[in-house]
């Protein structure tokens, strides 16, 4: 078996799903597990919904009326023939009874609000955004099968189960990995990302980058060959193109490589994706969706990047924050687990620490707005200064070069060197 993951970005509209049946049409499909991320930006379309339901704003009703017209628009234009298509492809299409899935799934969704009795924001958050991954691969397998690719659809909850802790539920894997056999052994076959099921049958979802590690978990329990994430971009480059120049594509990653990178923040596979493939040595492939034919980039267990080149990885509007004792005594154990605990309930970031005998020096991502009140909690206990709107470079494998060029025009606030990775956090 294979496992193919392809993301919101690959079939949000209805030519990203013609063009997967491309991209299988050019690679293969044969014995091939295929899991597909809600279209688009459905997702944050079923946050706002979940939003305004919980704000009792009945104006929830109308933005599900919206995400329904956008569903069956594309599937009106999947219904149409387009380059030469053949006239049977689209009959079969439009008689696949895909509308009446998709109506069935949006009367589910208002029934899922009209009945909810929970106040947990994270059951209802499952219960409500996993409609978004039944909807695009009802879709997708429609259209696939219109074109001769014959495939089944499996639903994800009955394929993974897993705990109760709703948004980041943890895999069961003896119950998933028996599951996953006894229904996707052989053949071809579709499912949803991000989404599972616990002991009760309620949906659960698996957290960030969750239709990556839906791919990793079919991939461990069927003892897959590979997995196949499916992007717009030719694979895994040394740097982000939108802020850098001459990037360069990686051929070829080891697995701790990749988990480090994206540690450091680079835009990667997440590390608990790549945990499953690693403990099996299941290559990854990253691949444009565009360029099916081009190599990409594969991280597996080899002994370094190549080509062995620095990376660039880049975390704007982060804030710089030095902590000192107040009467100049040591900053010790009990002082850095007591500002840790601080850092974690105040849901901050850390990107960057650095201590030395009175001070503590660290480089955080406040995500959730909360500078304010560490800020003030700090200050009871340490003296605090801070400077907001930083940028934490990191580069893995430096050179001097590599050096002067981060350093160049900017204003260096720390600097911190290991042998492999250089950070510096600066003003710019």
């Amino acid at each position: 078996m294979r496992i193919f993951k392809f993301g919101g970005a690959s079939v949000k509209d209805a030519s990203g799903v013609r063009n997967v049946c491309r991209v299988l049409q050019t690679v293969g499909y044969d014995d091939t597990g295929i899991v597909v991320s809600a279209m688009g930006k459905t997702t944050n379309a079923l946050e706002e919904i979940i939003k305004k339901y919980l704000a009792q704003d009945h104006r929830y009703i109308d933005l599900i009326d919206k995400l329904e017209s956008e569903h069956v628009s594309i599937i009106e234009e999947l219904e149409n023939a387009c380059d030469g298509e053949d006239v049977d492809r689209v009959a079969r299409f439009r008689e696949s009874g895909i509308k009446k899935e998709i109506s069935t799934i949006f009367k589910s969704l208002t029934e899922e609000l009209l009945r909810n009795k929970s106040k947990s924001y994270s059951f209802l958050y499952d219960q409500v955004v996993s409609h978004g991954e039944l909807m695009s691969t009802k879709i997708v397998a429609a259209y696939l099968n219109s074109c001769g690719i014959g495939l089944q659809w499996k639903d994800a909850r009955e394929l993974i189960k897993t705990d109760q802790k709703y948004r980041d539920a943890a895999v069961d894997w003896e119950k998933s990995e028996r599951l996953v056999q006894q229904h996707c052994s052989d053949g071809l076959f579709i499912t949803q990302g991000f989404i599972a099921s616990d002991v009760n049958g309620f949906t659960t979802t698996l957290g960030r980058e969750g239709s990556d590690y839906t791919a990793a978990i079919l991939a461990y329990c069927l003892k897959a060959q590979s997995v196949t994430i499916w992007k717009d971009v030719p694979g895994v480059l040394n740097a982000d193109p939108r802020v850098f120049e001459n990037t360069v594509l990686l051929n070829q990653i080891p697995y701790n490589e990749a988990i480090e990178l994206a540690f450091y923040g680079a835009s990667v596979i997440h590390p608990k994706t790549l945990q499953p493939l690693q403990g099996k040595k299941i290559p990854l492939y990253v691949k444009s969706f565009i360029s099916p034919e081009d190599p990409g980039t594969v991280i597996t267990d080899t002994a370094t990047i190549e080509p062995y080149i620095p990376c660039y990885i880049v975390r704007k509007d982060m804030v710089f924050l030095k902590i000192s004792s107040r009467d100049f005594s040591f900053i010790g154990e009990n002082n850095i687990s007591d500002i840790f605990q601080e850092l974690s309930e105040h849901k901050m970031q850390v990107g960057l620490l650095q201590n030395s005998a009175i001070s503590f020096s660290i480089c955080i991502e406040d995500k959730y707005a909360k500078l304010n009140e560490l800020l003030n909690d700090l200050k009871t206990r340490y003296q605090i200064s801070h400077v907001t709107g930083v940028s934490l470079y990191t580069v893995r494998h430096y050179d001097e070069t590599a050096l002067e060029f981060i350093e160049e025009g900017k204003e260096v606030l720390l600097k911190q060197r290991a042998q492999e990775t250089l950070q510096l956090i600066v003003m710019e």
